[in-house]
């Protein structure tokens, strides 16, 4: 079992987008279910070398910090001030396993860092979409689809 999705909205990515300056009822809701296709809302935390709830890989880790953060330091600074002081500098995929806002700032930053204009309203069919390109290129948006009814159920697209 994962992390209650209500709870992870509102304790978890709502406060991190917040922190990184993004209002936005969409992008929680999109964020909420890219945690459900990648990692089932934290079941599973790390696997084929991807780590934490948005199972990030160490190559995109670094391409996220070295080819759109180092453009833009106060930005990088205040997305490192989401990090544990030591455990990153030693192991930096670690935190996006343990700190659930720096891996979930990390993976609205490498949908930001695409250029991605969200929907005006949460629409499944454009996150499976989002998801395929920043995410998962290999797989199908229905699998997106699937991972949502599995761990989103009756979510209310809206709330």
């Amino acid at each position: 079992m994962g992390i209650d999705a209500s709870q992870l909205r509102q304790r978890v990515i709502r406060p991190t987008l917040e922190y990184l300056g993004c209002c936005s009822a969409t992008a929680e809701t999109l964020l909420l279910g890219i945690a459900a296709a990648q990692s089932e809302l934290g079941r599973c935390l790390a696997q084929h070398q991807r780590y934490g709830l948005f199972q990030i890989s160490a190559e995109r880790h670094r391409h996220c910090w070295d080819s759109y953060l180092a453009r833009d330091p106060c930005r990088a600074s205040r997305v490192r001030g989401l990090a544990s002081q030591h455990a990153f500098l030693e192991d930096p995929q670690l935190e996006l396993t343990v700190n659930l806002r720096y891996a979930t700032a990390i993976a609205w930053l490498m949908i930001e860092a695409q250029q991605i204009e969200l929907p005006a309203t949460p629409d499944i069919s454009l996150f499976a979409q989002i998801w395929q390109q920043v995410f998962e290129p290999d797989k199908r948006t229905s699998d997106f689809t699937q991972a949502w009814q599995h761990c989103l159920a009756g979510w209310q697209l809206a709330a």
